[in-house]
């Protein structure tokens, strides 16, 4: 198969996953006891005039089919309807809190490769104690959850030591890059823990492969070694590790999110699913859903470009 057709058939694929994910979302809404009106109303009685009105605006009488299709159709547009708790454009609320939640996924995911690599590199090369040790740091690292990590590090750093702020986005690049530290550990915590044993896993197999051995066997130094055949061989493994890791990042940063008071669509996604918020909360999720289908969609562009003995629409290297 042609790369191009395969990324036209994957790109397919992905526009019919967000299609039957858009209805999901949408069909969620209507899951949840009592109707929608009696959540615009917040509880509040009112006449019968009021109530069709409220119908009437959001389409609730027309068939559950069209109102879907009406839906889609806005939000193909770019028009994802009103917020009711914040009584604006959801549109605009992702667009002044997205760009928060990205830097945070970005300065965790840099977190989490740098310090990921290097435990699982040096637990492999280096074996013995070093490498019982990276497991012991590593296990208690899977093992922390997310928002216990927060509230640790928010403890300590923020509040006992006062080196860090402990909530807000802050102003400014750097003020922002600021606040957003303690939050980024807090997040990459558990993936640091995955990655290093998946660099590690991948880095043994590798080294006992053949073409290791005839490449000591010739003399080459062991550095080379590591850089040209070990790791070169492991990025396969760790680019699909990497798609996994980007999308459980913008999963838990909800969780993050609401500890830190960080205004970003997690804590955008927490506040509207407690506000019974159904446009913001499908906005949000279809959001994130997005960004998933496209992260992998990359990451099956990429692997048969870094790792040649991985085939077009597999993630598996042959063995």
């Amino acid at each position: 198969m042609s790369f191009a057709r395969f990324a036209v058939r994957r790109l397919v694929e992905m526009v019919l996953t967000l299609l039957v994910a858009s209805f999901a979302v949408f069909g969620a809404m209507y899951l949840a006891p009592g109707s929608p009106a009696s959540f615009l109303l917040s509880g509040r009685s009112a006449s019968p005039e009021a109530v069709a009105a409220i119908n009437a605006r959001y389409h609730l009488d027309d068939p559950f089919l069209l109102r879907y299709l009406h839906w889609l159709g806005d939000v193909v547009q770019g028009d994802f309807g009103r917020s009711l708790t914040y009584r604006t454009d959801v549109s605009r609320l992702l667009a002044d809190r997205l760009p928060t939640t990205l830097m945070l996924v970005a300065m965790a995911l840099v977190v989490v490769v740098v310090v990921g690599l290097l435990l699982g590199r040096i637990a492999a090369v280096r074996g013995g104690a070093v490498d019982s040790a990276v497991l012991v740091v590593t296990t208690l690292a899977i093992g922390t959850p997310s928002f216990v990590a927060a509230v640790l590090l928010q403890g300590l750093f923020a509040v006992q030591l006062g080196w860090f702020p402990s909530s807000g986005a802050g102003d400014g690049f750097w003020d922002t890059v600021f606040h957003l530290m303690l939050p980024a550990i807090a997040l990459a915590l558990y993936l640091i823990g995955l990655l290093a044993r998946v660099t590690r896993t991948a880095m043994l197999e590798a080294l006992g492969s053949e073409h290791v051995t005839v490449a000591r066997s010739r003399g080459v130094p062991e550095r080379l070694v590591i850089r040209r055949h070990v790791l070169r061989n492991s990025l396969g493994t760790l680019l699909t590790t990497g798609g996994l890791i980007v999308s459980t990042l913008l999963v838990c940063t909800v969780l993050v999110e609401t500890a830190f008071s960080i205004g970003g669509i997690g804590q955008l996604l927490e506040l509207s699913t407690s506000t019974k918020d159904f446009p913001t909360v499908q906005a949000v999720s279809l959001l994130i859903v997005g960004i998933f289908m496209a992260v992998n969609l990359l990451v099956d562009l990429v692997l048969p470009l870094v790792d040649p003995r991985i085939t077009l629409g597999t993630r598996s290297a042959a063995a």
